[in-house]
């Protein structure tokens, strides 16, 4: 019994950890990967580099095609999209 109690504080700390640490960083990383997921044409985004741009052509999975100035695209990884400003209204 006297060694099980020496790991309850152990235990206790792990608890701590996985509620106050992992779980949350797991749940940001699900919403991102919904977010990303869901990015479409003509959605205005920023980049973890600061660009700021309307999306005008999804690539693939991995790249999309960002207006940043009139007549001015540039090719980003979707997974460098840290916030979708506004998005279109379907149709």
């Amino acid at each position: 019994m006297s060694n099980f109690a020496q790991f309850i504080p152990l235990i206790l700390i792990f608890v701590i950890f996985y509620f106050l640490l992992i779980r949350p960083q797991q749940k940001k990383v699900s919403d991102h990967k919904l977010m990303i997921s869901k990015l479409s044409r003509g959605d205005v985004v920023v980049t973890a580099g600061g660009l700021i741009g309307k999306v005008s052509k999804i690539i693939d999975d991995e790249k999309a095609e960002v207006e940043i100035a009139t007549n001015i695209n540039v090719t980003i990884i979707k997974s460098t999209v840290t916030q979708i400003i506004s998005k279109t209204e379907p149709k």
